[in-house]
């Protein structure tokens, strides 16, 4: 009696595990709810049918995969500010020429380079407008060149265990059970021949299969660099430099009283200030906005705009010292302060006023060091200038001021993003800091020093000490927290797959279906189930999915457990065939103007050919 209760239970357990499971699947298809809300549905669902304890539910969040994919983004990010995987698009630009079939060969290279290293979203991100530009060169569509660009940044997850979520889910799945994880490059020989090959095959079939497109570009005004703006704007010959010497009558007066606009048409834009030498602690030297209440002080440096003459006249009234042969203008950029572009709105209330009429440093704290009249730029004389429709106003100041006025006013729409902007311009010159970081976490992935998880935070907390990401705040803001839920949530899902024979329940159906093809056939079955499901879910599901189900076929075979998780991870990188399959996908379909056809068109072949690689050359080099 007690057995059959206890059977009649299992059958419970297993029965709302697979109906769970279905539902699931489900709602990432339908595309109705957010992924991340659909697996926090799913984890819930386990709770309260009993099928899993609150503390296995919860798991997820504290395993180390989930932690250490949470610190690659700041690597990423690192990576990505200090301009060091924009010197790949630079590279890709020098090597093409302006050879379309050289362009497609190089940019999947390039991109599944990178990719090996960082995110795919993230390498699409950064290669998207490296390519609208050279196809805008070329006259051609951006059509030819988008599909294979998140083709190669989806292969890229087959090069290095870091490259792709799956790669991390199915090593620890491996480590979960008592088997010795995935090495740095194990999976590198089956990812350099799918990389290969996926190269050849758009290449033969990018006049064939890919849609011709339409060459015809909309050009938008594109955010600039900050270093780039103060370039364009020409401000070197109207910014200065000067030192305030002991006994200069300026001392201890506030910068309102001196009345620098009126008197001279200058204005101070920042102050350089030492503080602690009279306290005998080391000198700390800070900048801050300049304001009317500001005190000067004696070896206090002013950064001034305005016209050479009057700031000299300024210099030789208060005794002052003009410092020369300075870059001012690379001043105006540190972590805290910044530039950027503010473009006047039709209906900004600041049309047709004056630069004193508005008080814009009273009323945002910010200085306008430069206006932008139709590619004339207006740099002298600002204040009594009048604004028009159309101006763009570079500002100069904090850059939570500049995020502030971002989105508070309806005068002006700041072009970029600032907090974007504050983190490129921290990092600027970092490039070779952050490679050396990425050298160093490769190095130590290779020779298993320390945990995986552990080498990915020291990186990750280096990117921050070392300036290549600007703060915490900016680390926190880089993390795909999406991402970071739906793992967290769909791991447990593996969890009750075995506890409640789910996966022996599968993976009994997939032996009956493919066992009389032997141990290939079956590797093959599981294959072709992570390529189709994947094309439908998110990778990172269809690896927690099927890790366990690959782990309980290997061993009820006798094979090795290794053969079968690369399986895996190698078949869920193959996003091909819907724009749904991977937010790579997704990014391009809009820029390239994609229909869902053309990827079923180009993606479905590349998958047979992709099954039929994996399933031939896994068993070769990693033997049953």
């Amino acid at each position: 009696m007690e057995h059959s209760m206890r059977e009649d239970c299992s059958l419970m357990q297993l029965a709302w595990t697979l109906i769970i499971l279905g539902a699931t699947i489900v709602l990432f298809v339908s595309n109705r709810f957010r992924s991340d809300l659909v697996s926090i549905f799913a984890l819930l669902a386990l709770m309260l049918t009993g099928i899993l304890e609150p503390s296995e539910a919860l798991a997820g969040f504290s395993n180390p995969v989930v932690i250490m994919f949470a610190g690659l983004f700041v690597v990423g990010a690192g990576i990505f500010q200090t301009g060091l995987a924009r010197k790949a698009g630079d590279l890709l630009v020098r090597l093409s020429g302006e050879s379309e079939n050289r362009l497609l060969v190089m940019l999947m290279l390039i991109v599944a380079s990178v990719g090996a290293f960082m995110s795919n979203t993230a390498t699409i991100a950064l290669m998207l407008p490296v390519v609208l530009s050279m196809a805008m060169s070329l006259k051609t569509s951006p059509a030819k060149y988008l599909i294979p660009l998140t083709y190669a940044a989806n292969l890229s997850g087959t090069l290095t265990l870091i490259a792709s979520p799956p790669n991390l889910i199915v090593s620890q799945a491996l480590v979960d059970h008592g088997f010795k994880q995935l090495s740095f490059f194990q999976i590198t020989p089956i990812g350099v021949a799918c990389v290969l090959v996926g190269v050849a095959y758009m290449y033969l079939v990018r006049n064939i299969l890919l849609p011709k497109g339409d060459a015809k570009t909309v050009l938008k005004r594109k955010k600039t660099p900050p270093h780039e703006l103060l370039e364009n704007y020409l401000l070197d010959e109207h910014l200065h430099c000067v030192r305030v010497p002991a006994g200069s009558p300026a001392a201890g007066k506030k910068l309102s009283e001196i009345k620098l606009p009126a008197k001279y048409q200058i204005c101070v834009l920042q102050i350089e200030r030492k503080t602690g030498e009279k306290r005998n602690l080391l000198p700390v030297t800070y900048r801050e906005m300049a304001g009317p209440e500001s005190v000067i002080m004696e070896d206090d440096i002013f950064y001034i705009q305005g016209d050479s003459g009057q700031v000299e006249k300024f210099v030789k009234d208060f005794q002052l010292e003009h410092l020369p042969e300075r870059s001012e203008k690379e001043k105006l950029i540190t972590k805290q302060m910044g530039v950027a572009e503010a473009l006047l709105t039709p209906s900004s209330a600041l049309i047709d006023k004056t630069i004193q009429d508005i008080r814009f440093r009273e009323k945002y704290n910010l200085n306008i060091i430069g206006i932008n009249r139709k590619g004339k730029y207006i740099l002298a004389g600002m204040s009594s200038e009048s604004l028009h429709l159309g101006d763009a106003l570079l500002v100069q100041g904090a850059w939570e001021n500049i995020e502030q006025l971002a989105k508070e006013s309806s005068d002006v729409v700041i072009i970029g993003r600032p907090k974007e902007m504050a983190s490129m311009a921290a990092a600027s010159g970092k490039a070779p800091i952050a490679g050396a970081i990425m050298l160093l976490m490769v190095l130590l992935l290779i020779f298993e020093v320390f945990p995986a998880v552990l080498t990915v935070l020291i990186c990750a907390v280096l990117m921050v000490l070392t300036g290549c990401v600007r703060n915490m705040e900016d680390a926190y803001s880089r993390i795909n927290w999406e991402s970071i839920v739906l793992m967290a949530c769909m791991l447990p899902l593996a969890t009750a797959l075995e506890k409640s024979g789910g996966a022996e329940f599968i993976t009994d159906a997939i032996i009956s279906l493919f066992g009389s093809f032997g141990t290939t056939g079956i590797l093959a079955g599981i294959c072709l189930g992570v390529m189709i499901i994947g094309q439908f879910i998110s990778n990172t599901a269809t690896a927690v999915l099927f890790a366990p189900i690959a782990l309980n076929a290997a061993l009820s075979l006798g094979a090795s457990p290794h053969t079968f998780m690369i399986a895996v991870a190698i078949a869920a990188a193959m996003s091909f065939s819907t724009p749904v399959a991977s937010p790579t996908n997704v990014l391009v379909m809009t820029a390239g103007k994609y229909k869902f056809t053309d990827f079923i068109k180009v993606g479905v072949p590349l998958q047979i050919i992709m099954l039929i690689l994996i399933v031939f050359l896994i068993p070769l080099i990693y033997p049953f």
